[in-house]
């Protein structure tokens, strides 16, 4: 074997079984909040579907375009993530927090247009007690953003490690998970903006 082809077996990072555990607990956990997610939505259709109207005659259509710049942010969050797992696995380290701090701040972004968001619709005159579709707008909403927030806090704990250059081709896990936590969290809100505000 060349010299080379050695050095490439040589340093190529494997995974050890507890990284393997940590994954598969990462994707029951999400799995069971899909779970969660999808009897959210199933209670959403079936109000849809009993209500003459959606939105009722008496509420505002909900606005697209405010909560379509919040799609785009928290879409490009994630592709931020994204990339700062791929220079990691690839050794380029000094792209890791570039990236992940891209993410961070798209992430906030993303949190701040949602309170914008209720604000304008709360001045409206769209309140949680007004009826089943407000009651179903803020609860799945707010039950989303809450999961954003949490997410932030691993976005910021991923930022301080990048910042002492902790994560690389053999040491990515935490940074994996919580790009898998935040994937998720993205997913779950384009659903939501498409069925709630565009459908």
């Amino acid at each position: 074997m060349s010299g080379a082809g050695a050095s490439i077996l040589r340093y190529r990072p494997r995974r050890s079984p507890g990284d393997s555990t940590a994954w598969l607990g990462m994707l029951l956990f999400l799995g069971s909040w899909s779970m969660l997610f999808a009897a959210l939505f199933a209670a959403y259709g079936v109000l849809r579907l009993r209500s003459p109207g959606w939105p009722p005659a008496d509420q505002a259509p909900l606005p697209l375009l405010l909560p379509g710049a919040n799609t785009l942010a928290i879409v490009a969050s994630s592709a931020a993530l994204q990339s700062a797992l791929r220079s990691a696995r690839e050794g380029r380290t000094a792209g890791v927090l570039p990236a992940a701090a891209a993410a961070l701040a798209l992430g906030a972004i993303f949190l701040a247009g949602q309170a914008a968001l209720w604000t304008g619709l709360w001045r409206a005159g769209l309140r949680p007690d007004g009826g089943p579709f407000p009651s179903v707008f803020y609860g799945l909403t707010v039950f989303h953003a809450l999961h954003v927030l949490v997410g932030l806090f691993g976005l910021g704990w991923v930022v301080a490690r990048a910042a002492k250059a902790s994560f690389g081709p053999a040491r990515h896990l935490g940074l994996r998970l919580w790009c898998g936590y935040w994937h998720f969290v993205g997913a779950v809100w384009v659903l939501l903006y498409l069925t709630v505000f565009v459908l």
